[in-house]
């Protein structure tokens, strides 16, 4: 069963940042993209941000300009730094291995971790 590994969510006031990290088994790691999903409830989960394996990156409407995704593939790992958290950003942020359909559309690889709970409130 290959899975990521999710960490560092937790409390945090309106404004403030938290980084999530992500450690990767190396079998999907080095050839696929990486993204990060978050899911509120029983809602769908929702497609946060893209790294390619070569660098280029993707977010969502809702995060641009606040959150930044990176890797390092030397650690099989990958970060969300997220800024200026809102309390909307509340949910279970998730990693995974991610592929391109043909028809445009990142869809998920691996099989989901435990993900991590970013939780915004004052």
């Amino acid at each position: 069963q290959v899975q990521p590994v999710e960490s560092g969510g937790g409390l945090v006031q309106p404004g403030g940042s938290l980084r999530l990290v992500c450690v990767v088994p190396g079998s999907i790691f080095s050839i696929n993209g990486m993204a990060w999903y978050r899911q509120v409830l029983d809602y769908q989960r929702e497609l946060v941000a893209v790294i390619t394996n070569g660098g280029a990156t993707t977010y969502g409407d809702s995060v641009k300009g606040r959150f930044t995704i990176s890797r390092d593939n030397a650690k099989n790992t990958i970060y969300l730094q997220m800024n200026s958290l809102e309390p909307e950003d509340t949910a279970v942020y998730y990693c995974n291995a991610v592929s391109l359909s043909m028809y445009g559309n990142w869809y998920p690889l691996a099989d989901w971790g435990r993900g991590a709970q970013v939780t915004v409130s004052s």
